[in-house]
């Protein structure tokens, strides 16, 4: 009922300032982040994102909202004030939109998915279109087109030399690339097993996936790591943002696990959202 009555009063506040301003499209994308604390790493990702979406669809009013209130505090501390996704279509639909694209840059669909879905659900009324867009792994083909961008950014696949030898196989001394993912409770958690399975059918069996909060596990990574001999590992974050989860858990927790089990361990701090490739495919799925 409290949310009924908020948005109701957010609407009568608002209809001077559509009377008063009446922006030329009455479309609008809205672009949904978790949010990260880190500056550095919001620029090359969330800011990035977004200006490539003004860029690709420049007769639209692009709009951002963070998801997480924990970001949304610790930013508002340092005076950075993001309005949640509720907020956003709210000042949209003041403004005069009355459709609009609500497009994720979540990973998978989960639980921020739900409570994406959510909110939305609820301002349906005030809008004649409303959709939203689905996350980065979504589909096989999404999986697919992920996979096939990062083993070409970070690894190579497997080679026989004219004396049969494989290289970059998991033989003593190869390198190893861990991509570590967020991870949920859910069974959305069963696409990283997924990715990590395509990796290997595409010929990169140098190539893992794991998670901090799901499966595959650390240690299930560990034991993959032993059974082939990895000596050199680099830990990839498989996160949008390069954000608290990477310079926390992969980069301390992970990286020192791995270290004390004998693995030469790098990290390579680069969120998903700093790839081209991986940018375009969100652009696209607006274009969906």
């Amino acid at each position: 009922m409290r949310h009924i009555i908020y948005m109701i009063s957010m609407m009568f506040l608002c209809t001077a300032a559509v009377r008063a301003q009446d922006i030329a499209s009455k479309e609008a994308l809205l672009m949904v982040h978790f949010g990260t604390t880190y500056d550095d790493a919001r620029q090359k990702t969330i800011d990035a994102i977004n200006a490539r979406a003004q860029e690709a669809f420049p007769q639209l009013t692009v709009r951002e909202a963070y998801t997480s209130p924990r970001v949304m505090k610790r930013l508002a501390a340092k005076g950075i004030v993001k309005d949640t996704p509720t907020d956003a279509l709210l000042r949209l639909r003041a403004e005069g939109c009355r459709t609009v694209t609500v497009q994720p840059t979540f990973v998978i669909d989960g639980v921020e998915m739900e409570l994406l879905r959510r909110d939305v659900n609820r301002l349906r009324p005030f809008f004649d279109s409303i959709s939203v867009g689905t996350p980065l792994l979504y589909s096989i083909d999404d999986a697919a087109r992920v996979c096939q961008i990062l083993a070409q950014r970070h690894a190579s696949p497997l080679q026989d030399d004219k004396k049969g030898a494989t290289h970059r196989s998991g033989k003593k001394g190869a390198s190893h690339i861990v991509f570590v993912g967020h991870g949920t409770e859910g069974p959305a958690t069963a696409l990283y097993s997924q990715l990590d399975y395509m990796l290997s059918a595409m010929g990169y069996s140098n190539c893992h996936v794991a998670t901090i909060e799901g499966y595959p596990t650390l240690q299930t990574v560990t034991d993959v790591l032993k059974a082939q001999h990895a000596r050199r590992v680099t830990l990839v974050p498989l996160l949008f943002v390069a954000g608290d989860h990477a310079n926390n858990d992969i980069s301390s927790e992970w990286k020192e696990a791995l270290q004390a089990e004998g693995f030469d361990v790098n990290v390579c701090l680069e969120g998903l959202g700093e790839v081209p490739q991986i940018q375009q495919l969100y652009i696209d799925k607006v274009k969906h």
